[in-house]
């Protein structure tokens, strides 16, 4: 900008232009709207340039050292054994009817797909489909996109996939950031949205009654209700369509061929679980790239404006809460729609999950369910031992270890973390300082009676 002033007046220019970048910075530091849409694609994230470092590159690589290789079986193609490689129970099948998949012309009431999750990895399946859809949450680019061609190969290649998936997988539904969507809608009997009724994006927060809306949901909930397993004939008022026969159902027998798929279920804690991580995946995300793009623009202000390196901006701090305060209050499951009587699932899901710990030396975890008002037990998400947390910049890590420290201790007691008695604070701080990895010095036990 100021090498194209010459003459007696580039001084004069020379400051003004230094003035007008200092407030343009200034504004996009603190405001993270006034940014491109594909800011991702820029440094220092430089998404689709950048090489990913996942659970998917980890199995990639050991195919290519020969050190594990994947089965082909007739019926579901490289599903079983993809599941085994990357540690996905089959418990944590769910089945999703809607068209809404790139692979939508095999999705239908009678051909669901099938998704299955760990707490990193995602695995979506169409049956006869000819490729295995695969996403993987990385610690420095968020949601990374695979396909698997479904065909028996001897080295068989997991291909990254991008703008395609981009479409729908980085946009306000994801915080802005490559991730995950989970969505309910109305759908007919072909699986077509009816998008004029409206969708509904699914996180913890979200009511039961607008859940699961296009996927088959198996489990009891009470009287409880939601969209699942709905089929909706008259498009005048889908809304308005009686459900009462997709409530409470433990069986899909006779909605399409079971054969075709690991199971006939869909379990309603895994679905539970999705709507949490996918929503707890973006924020982590929105958290790491907003924080690491205030940081590099504040590096390039400092150096313009000869300041020293490290200076903090005001507006830098600024938008480093925007991006943490809803992260911690999402950790901390400020605003979980309350259940108001028992769920249970039907398949061996909710076991298998708690049973991967890590435990206190009294045996309590968050990944504990409780199923009857909450998801969780203790009111933390487990996703603070992921890779995608720990790897999160120290500036807005830190500040969401300090704002968890001050909830948790009993500092903060305001409406957002009203949920959490002085019981359960004291629990969670029990399991973190005894499980958790990295926590600041000022983290310490709080006392327990009895205890």
């Amino acid at each position: 900008m100021t090498s194209l002033l010459i003459g007696s007046c580039r001084h004069i220019f020379v400051l003004l232009a230094r003035s007008a970048l200092a407030v343009l910075a200034a504004v996009a530091i603190s405001d993270p709207t006034v940014r491109a849409a594909d800011d991702f694609e820029r440094e220092p994230i430089n998404y689709s340039a950048s090489q990913p470092a996942n659970a998917v590159t980890e199995l990639q690589k050991r195919l290519w050292s020969e050190k594990i290789r994947l089965d082909f079986d007739d019926r579901w193609g490289y599903l079983r054994s993809v599941l085994r490689a990357l540690d996905i129970p089959e418990s944590s099948q769910m089945l999703v009817f809607s068209k809404t998949s790139f692979q939508r012309q095999r999705i239908a009431p009678r051909t669901p797909r099938a998704l299955y999750f760990n707490d990193d990895v995602y695995v979506g399946y169409c049956f006869d489909g000819d490729v295995m859809e695969i996403s993987a949450a990385d610690s420095k680019l968020g949601a990374v996109f695979y396909t698997l061609d479904q065909e028996r190969a001897d080295r068989p290649a997991i291909k990254r996939q991008g703008d395609s998936c981009l479409i729908c997988h980085a946009s306000s539904q994801t915080q802005g950031v490559p991730g995950f969507v989970a969505r309910s809608v109305y759908c007919d009997s072909s699986g077509f949205p009816i998008l004029a009724s409206g969708t509904f994006r699914t996180d913890q927060s979200s009511p039961l009654e607008n859940r699961w809306g296009g996927w088959y949901v198996t489990g009891t909930h009470g009287k409880q209700k939601h969209l699942g397993n709905l089929i909706v004939t008259d498009k005048r008022a889908p809304e308005e369509t009686d459900n009462s026969a997709g409530m409470n159902v433990t069986n899909l027998e006779g909605r399409f061929d079971h054969s075709k798929y690991l199971s006939g279920a869909s379990d309603i804690v895994a679905l539970m679980v999705l709507a949490h991580q996918t929503a707890a995946h973006n924020l982590i995300t929105a958290a790491n790239f907003q924080t690491r793009l205030a940081l590099a623009q504040e590096a390039a202000l400092n150096r313009e404006l000869k300041k020293p390196p490290g200076y903090r901006w005001e507006s830098t701090t600024s938008r480093i809460k925007s991006v943490g305060e809803p992260l911690v209050k999402y950790l901390l499951f400020s605003k979980e729609s309350k259940l108001t009587e028992p769920l249970k699932g039907t398949t061996s899901f909710a076991r298998e999950f708690a049973a991967r710990g890590p435990r206190d030396k009294q045996g309590r975890s968050l990944r504990e369910f409780d199923l009857k008002t909450r998801l969780f037990k203790y009111p933390c998400s487990y996703l603070i031992y992921s890779p995608s947390f720990d790897a999160l910049p120290a500036e807005v890590r830190d500040y969401v270890y300090k704002r968890m420290w001050q909830v948790l201790s009993g500092t903060d007691t305001s409406v957002d973390f009203a949920h959490l008695t002085l019981e359960r604070r004291r629990a969670i701080v029990r399991i973190l300082t005894q499980t958790k990895q990295g926590l600041p010095a000022y983290w310490k036990p709080l006392e327990t009676a009895g205890e």
